[in-house]
């Protein structure tokens, strides 16, 4: 109950800040939250945006399931050889921190423009904290754990999939829930250099022609997607850190 008073006046005092700014600014630069919330509602009813919805969303689920995929697969290598993990582990560092846009030249001289080049853009945003986090995972894991399974007699397979994998899963679900964070925002950066199609690409066009309420209910309709998604994602990871 108090959380949702506190979610009710945190709201408010959201929309209080959001209509102040708004007087100070003008319609040049912002809209009124009335006025957004219009435009929210003419986009939801709009066929062409629920297009550009589904256009972003194949993309945006081919880049998940490669970096999920990817990242948990070159973790679990790097995490069961010791030396392997201390060789790359400064590289993956090192290229994490590197601003993922330097790199958009490459992607289009490699894909061209379209799905190709957005699915790459997603997927090496998110990548990357899949496979730090499923390497330190395995890593982490108690060599104890390691010489039981062994005195098990079990085979590789068997190890990862009955030992490794639920030992380390608190951190790879970590790492995935960043991951697909990420790639939902490397899909959408796609979308607004290489793309015509897309909320990205919507999101470009509505500030090239100088719409801001459209530009303001996009912005709103992401911010809603990535909060819901976030909390549901991190309560999940909560309940299995709490539980290991």
């Amino acid at each position: 109950m108090n959380r949702r008073f506190d979610g009710a006046l945190f709201t408010l005092a959201v929309l209080l800040l959001w209509e102040l700014l708004y007087r100070v600014v003008g319609s040049a630069g912002l809209s009124s939250p009335l006025t957004t919330f219009a435009a929210v509602v003419h986009l939801l009813s709009s066929g062409a945006f629920w297009k550009n919805v589904s256009a972003t969303a194949d993309a945006f689920a081919l880049a998940v399931v490669f970096s999920l995929a990817g990242g948990l697969a070159i973790g679990l290598l790097l995490g069961l050889s010791r030396f392997a993990g201390d060789v790359f582990d400064p590289i993956l560092n090192a290229l994490t921190a590197i601003p993922k846009i330097t790199l958009y030249p490459v992607i289009l001289l490699f894909f061209g423009l379209g799905m190709e080049a957005k699915v790459a853009f997603g997927t090496i945003h998110g990548i990357f904290p899949v496979i730090i986090l499923t390497m330190n995972g395995v890593r982490n894991i108690s060599p104890v754990v390691r010489k039981a399974a062994r005195a098990m007699r079990l085979t590789p397979a068997q190890t990862i999939r009955t030992v490794l994998l639920p030992a380390a899963l608190p951190e790879i679900v970590s790492g995935m829930r960043i991951g697909v964070s990420l790639a939902l925002l490397g899909t959408l950066i796609g979308e607004l250099f290489a793309s015509d199609r897309g909320i990205g690409f919507m999101l470009i066009q509505s500030v090239e022609h100088s719409d801001v309420p459209t530009t303001m209910a996009i912005t709103v309709l992401l911010f809603a997607v990535a909060v819901v998604g976030g909390m549901a994602m991190l309560r999940v990871d909560r309940r299995l850190h709490q539980g290991g």
